[in-house]
């Protein structure tokens, strides 16, 4: 069968589970998990494509992850991605619950033409990778070898906007501790050591140093412990940031004059400072490396359907979060291309979350679906291409 016969075959096997997909979608929306504690999703989907005759490894190196294989001979590994995890209080306003309807389509749609196929086309390896609002859950994976054996990995994303290349922030958290001394605010208050001042004074320089900022650094921070009452001078405060910039070296300065500022406040005010950095996956999310070849793939593919792509250096101008996709992306050729859902709010709002239980932003999961099912059969019908789409892997990594 030829590439595009292939082709044909993942779009009808999508389409005929139509409804289970947007089932999929659906279940997750009403029952959002936050990171760690996606059970019910890992469940879900797990069941469905062990269902689909994927050999199916539950709890794959963290609890709530999995990795499920279909395989027809020793061809290329195919990666697909699914997220599941949401935000608090405001449920799945990013959309992981369409991230993993595409990814399980994508998947089907993948196995169903190397079925069809007569040659040994390879291998298709869906992971769940559970934790992505904070947690890493990919950086874990990768440290314990996950993507390995892994040649293309993809995932999508959903927007309010179309982009096969992914402008990816570096971003690193960091959760800073002061310590002082308790006194009475009203009788001895010279027997404290305030440090809810040296907090407040930290946040002052932050804001300060923002003039000097690049424009395409970002940084966000909260006070998550101001002390206990106004009368006991507060003897712990801690305040918890997210950095981000667009390059390793970018975040590596950014994070040296972050940690001057919460150093001079603590000196100021006679506390003693403790900062911690990423302290939950111990390492940053990385920038994106998109893989140029996949991404005009990716674009052409879904171009097919419908969809309508800025040109490259437009997209590269959009606005930029940051995702532990990031990681993947340095050991692994990869792309997350974006698209939109028909939001009239940005990600991580209400009306974000609404949309992405709404029938359009299902009818667009669909053609992302298909697209990155496209996608991987080109590559894995041509092995010349997956030569290239390596040596692009490579340069960028070493540059």
């Amino acid at each position: 069968m030829s590439v595009e016969e292939l082709k044909k075959v993942a779009i009808q096997a999508i389409d005929e589970r139509d409804g289970q997909l947007f089932d999929i979608n659906q279940q997750l929306h009403k029952n959002p998990e936050l990171l760690f504690e996606e059970h019910k999703a890992h469940d879900l989907l797990t069941n469905y494509l062990e269902k689909e005759g994927f050999q199916v490894d539950r709890g794959h190196v963290i609890p709530t992850a999995f990795r499920a294989t279909f395989a027809r001979g020793k061809g290329p590994k195919m990666c697909i991605i699914c997220e599941y995890d949401a935000l608090p209080e405001i449920g799945h306003a990013c959309g992981h619950n369409l991230i993993a309807e595409a990814g399980i389509g994508a998947a089907v749609g993948i196995k169903a033409a190397i079925e069809s196929s007569q040659n040994d086309l390879g291998q298709v390896v869906v992971y769940g990778t559970p934790a992505e609002e904070g947690g890493g859950g990919k950086i874990t994976m990768i440290k314990e070898g996950c993507f390995d054996d892994i040649d293309v990995a993809m995932m999508v994303h959903p927007c309010t906007y179309e982009a096969g290349f992914a402008n990816v922030l570096a971003h690193m958290s960091l959760t800073i501790t002061y310590e002082g001394q308790n006194a009475h605010a009203s009788a001895y208050p010279w027997e404290g050591i305030n440090a809810l001042d040296a907090a407040v004074q930290a946040y002052v320089n932050i804001s300060t140093m923002r003039q000097q900022f690049k424009p395409s650094w970002r940084i966000h921070g909260i006070i998550a412990d101001g002390g206990v009452k106004p009368n006991i001078i507060p003897s712990k405060t801690v305040l918890e940031y997210g950095i981000r910039a667009p390059t390793d070296a970018e975040i590596q300065e950014l994070r040296r004059k972050c940690e001057h500022c919460f150093q001079s406040a603590a000196e100021a005010t006679g506390c003693s400072v403790q900062i911690v950095f990423n302290d939950i996956c111990g390492d940053y999310y990385a920038p994106l490396l998109n893989n140029l070849q996949l991404v005009e793939m990716y674009e052409r593919n879904a171009e097919s359907f419908g969809m309508k792509f800025p040109t490259l250096s437009d997209q590269k101008t959009l606005p930029a979060a940051s995702t532990d996709m990031g990681n993947i992306s340095r050991v692994v050729a990869s792309i997350q291309p974006y698209y939109t859902i028909g939001s009239s709010g940005v990600n991580h709002t209400i009306e974000f979350a609404e949309a992405s239980a709404s029938e359009f932003g299902h009818r667009q999961t669909i053609i992302a679906a298909k697209s990155m099912a496209m996608t991987c059969l080109e590559v894995m019908t041509n092995p010349e291409l997956l030569v290239n789409i390596k040596s692009e892997f490579h340069s960028n990594s070493k540059s």
